[in-house]
């Protein structure tokens, strides 16, 4: 097999932005001279700001280029005429467009968040089906158990009183010893495999399709255990029982049924019920079984699912020894049903990180795209003005100076009456031609709020005399 050989890319490379920002303030400098250079910029400046995830390499070579605009201007003077041209091109071919392409980078990533948000929730929504898949399995185990069990320990203490009974053959009570020992072990086997199928429901599993204590107390009285019952109430409408407390209050009188015939063969039983106007209490007591019987042994789970059930509807379970040898269960169920959760999906889930982060990010960015070229615009803006009005400040010619100025003046006496230094750029007019003619150039006003604001002089000299002079309107 042959092996695989990676080349790294040279840093420069692996960001693009470090090549692309660059090429695109340099063509937008270049648009000062030829227009036609801002569309190559403002491409380049838009895939700078979509290829790239960094700042630092636009926000470096825009550095770079007003600095060396800066220079240039400070060397040649006469480029400062191109000082608004060069600010339009900086906000419009370089800034605009790499934020523009920024914000479609962070939409990009956005969208791709959303869709990634779009798949968790399909999968969540797989994961709360199959978990309805299993509660609904736990109730049917939940079901399976309770009924079965129930009625398999009657079988198992009816085949033991039929083993009891007087003048029976030796034959029929070996077989009724045999029913009784496979019925305690189809016990056993179906608790240990409804073991396997359940699990945490949060809410309580259905029982059986009756719900009749009398006839539940009048099943376990003829399989032979000595049970009474004793229901109170709950026959009018000012104390009707709810469904779920019916069950609840059917499930805990066949549990308590059932681990007396289990674990206290031989006891009495005594069921007492009372449907009160805001709650039923449900109580199932044994006396003390034999001494010498010895009940079917049991996984113990009979009692934590109970003390579930109540739970769920909102009552209370107690059970334990009652003092006498015997042992008690008594649960109260109120009939106000506690608050359940809502049918269907859960509520959806809050953002994850990732998103959110997303999400910032494209805010913080489409309002950077609007705030930073606005305020550079201002910035590059004000600063070309105070630089212009600094420097037009000590090129002024006084109206007193101009006012005295003569056609053929000399030079040196002209320059006793002129400012400091020149504008430091030449107006568009038409200068005298011929040899020896030379036109100097000075403002006439430095504050840029008044009509004469960008007007200037214009004086030129031929052969060291002053050969003309005028006003040049801006």
């Amino acid at each position: 097999m042959y092996g695989t050989t990676t080349i790294d890319k040279p840093p420069l490379l692996r960001d693009p932005g470090t090549v692309l920002a660059p090429a695109a303030v340099l063509a937008a400098g270049l648009g000062a001279g030829s227009l036609w250079w801002a569309l190559p910029g403002a491409v380049c400046a838009f895939l700078a700001g979509h290829r790239s995830g960094r700042t630092w390499p636009m926000a470096a070579a825009l550095g770079g280029l007003v600095a060396a605009g800066a220079v240039a201007v400070l060397a040649v003077p006469a480029l400062f005429p191109l000082g608004s041209v060069f600010v339009a091109l900086v906000v419009g071919a370089a800034l605009l467009p790499w934020f523009a392409g920024r914000v479609w980078r962070q939409y990009q990533e956005l969208a791709r968040a959303g869709w990634s948000r779009a798949e968790q929730l399909a999968r969540e929504r797989r994961l709360v089906a199959e978990q309805a898949r299993l509660r609904e399995r736990a109730r049917i185990a939940q079901d399976m158990h309770d009924a079965l069990g129930h009625d398999l320990s009657l079988v198992a203490l009816s085949a033991g009183a039929l083993k009891l009974a007087p003048g029976l053959a030796e034959a029929h009570r070996t077989a009724a010893e045999d029913v009784r020992a496979r019925a305690a072990a189809a016990v056993e086997r179906l608790g240990e495999v409804i073991g396997i199928l359940r699990e945490d429901t949060d809410r309580a599993p259905t029982g059986p399709a009756d719900y009749g204590i009398e006839r539940l107390v009048a099943n376990a009285a003829a399989s032979g255990l000595a049970v009474t019952s004793r229901v109170e109430g709950g026959e009018d409408d000012e104390n009707a029982v709810p469904g779920p407390v019916e069950r609840a209050a059917h499930r805990v009188v066949q549990e308590a049924l059932t681990n007396v015939v289990k674990h206290a063969p031989g006891a009495a039983a005594e069921v007492r019920v009372t449907h009160g106007s805001g709650e039923t209490v449900v109580s199932v007591r044994n006396t003390a079984p034999p001494t010498a019987a010895a009940g079917l042994t049991g996984g113990g789970r009979g009692l934590i699912g109970l003390d579930e059930r109540v739970r769920l509807t909102g009552g209370e379970l107690r059970h334990g020894p009652d003092g006498a040898g015997g042992f008690a269960v008594t649960a109260r169920l109120p009939h106000a049903a506690p608050p359940q959760p809502a049918a269907g999906l859960p509520a959806p889930a809050p953002l994850p990180p990732e998103h959110r982060r997303a999400r910032r990010r494209a805010g913080r960015t489409l309002a950077a795209a609007v705030t930073v070229p606005v305020l550079a615009l201002a910035v590059l803006s004000g600063g070309l003005t105070v630089w212009g009005s600094l420097t037009v400040t000590d090129s002024v010619l006084a109206p007193g100076a101009y006012a005295s100025l003569r056609v053929g003046q000399n030079r040196s006496d002209v320059a006793a009456l002129l400012p400091k230094r020149q504008l430091p750029y030449r107006p568009r007019a038409a200068e005298p031609k011929g040899p020896g003619v030379e036109c100097e150039y000075y403002a006439v006003t430095a504050d840029r709020f008044v009509d004469a604001s960008g007007d200037a002089y214009q004086l030129c000299f031929r052969d060291g005399r002053l050969a003309s002079f005028a006003v040049l309107r801006g």
